[in-house]
């Protein structure tokens, strides 16, 4: 069939032969002369050109016994496996290949019988797998669309005047195990200690949203004072008075009377995240590398040499920080993903 679509589109390599076929497409009469072909055939081949085009061209040939499952039946198939067992009145949590090919052929007014192989390659063709289940937590705070809105509000208008606050920790001091290159068959090697003499520290950490800069120090615990001490740093990053806006957690060291009373004093804004909902702080995203590429795959003797890791890795960030028409490129990518997701859909209108 293919070699017949062939000469009646090509009309072969001679003009005169080309001729002859343009001339024997007007009947089929005269295709089937040229070609020797039933008339038949050669009709169909002309519909189906005109139905798809050159994709006639593939005869579409499948060997072996005539398929057993319908197009419908291989949806239900694919529904089923995606569908919880106990849904379905079974009593298991999920499917195997095993359970689901027998409850396939004992379903009441649709019988499938299908084998365990042909039931995984059809899974596999059509994108079902099997897949680690993932867990997530809504935010319950009453006030979660509001203050989501708020901060993607002051992220979008002014970024040059947000920051972002948090803690990292605890940070102890004991072998960490993390991953670097080495030589086939032979990975570093850390000693491994059961004695915490030495306490812990948590990294305060402030972040820039329009400078792309992050800074912090170690303090020996989490607290009001340590909270007001990293606002106060914030300030004087833009000491020309001008409103500022600082992304936080709704952590209670950060909610004292103290420091409610030094922000409104100093134009301060506190756009505290939903509870559940710390994805929301953009220092979210940096404290991933900082743990990387100083806590991990690490062995340090004290929190001395633990905190000069980290400043020296600091310093180093800031020296690259990523140019600003790259950070503008992700605030407008970050709003167009949460506009699809429909997350914080309340209005935005008014000033800043």
């Amino acid at each position: 069939m293919s070699a017949l679509t062939l000469c009646l589109l090509l009309g072969g390599e001679c003009g005169d032969l080309r001729g002859q076929v343009r001339d024997a497409l007007r009947c089929p009469r005269q295709c089937h002369s040229l070609l020797g072909a039933d008339e038949d055939t050669v009709r169909d081949v002309i519909h189906r050109f005109n139905e798809i085009g050159l994709a006639c061209l593939d005869p579409r040939w499948a060997g072996g016994r005539p398929r057993l499952l319908s197009p419908d039946d291989e949806d239900f198939v694919v529904a089923t496996a995606a569908t919880r067992p106990t849904k379905l009145g079974q009593p298991f949590s999920r499917w195997s290949i095993r359970k689901l090919a027998a409850y396939l052929r004992k379903v009441h007014g649709r019988v499938i019988r299908i084998g365990r192989e042909a039931l995984r390659c059809l899974l596999a063709r059509r994108g079902i797998t099997f897949q680690r289940t993932k867990t997530w937590k809504e935010s319950p705070d009453p006030e979660r669309d509001t203050r989501l809105d708020r901060i993607e509000q002051v992220l979008e208008r002014v970024p040059d005047r947000v920051f972002a606050f948090d803690e990292f920790g605890p940070l102890g001091i004991r072998p960490t195990g993390g991953s670097c290159w080495a030589e086939n068959g032979r990975p570093e090697r850390h000693p491994a200690t059961y004695h915490r003499t030495q306490g812990v520290r948590y990294f305060h950490g402030c972040y820039s949203i329009g400078d792309d800069t992050l800074w912090g120090v170690n303090r020996h615990k989490k607290g009001a004072s340590n909270t007001l001490a990293a606002l106060k740093s914030i300030r004087a990053a833009r000491p020309d008075g001008a409103p500022i806006y600082v992304i936080l957690d709704n952590l209670s060291a950060h909610k004292g009377d103290k420091i409610r009373r030094w922000a409104k004093k100093k134009r301060v804004e506190l756009c505290f995240t939903p509870t559940y909902a710390s994805w929301a702080n953009p220092i979210e995203a940096h404290f991933g590398p900082l743990r990387q590429f100083t806590i991990a795959n690490s062995n340090y003797g004290n929190h001395t040499a633990q905190t000069r890791a980290l400043h020296a890795y600091l310093r180093w960030r800031c020296n690259n920080a990523r140019h600003p028409d790259v950070l503008a490129a992700q605030r407008r990518e970050r709003a167009r993903v949460r506009s699809e997701k429909r997350i914080g859909s309340g209005a935005r209108s008014g000033d800043v």
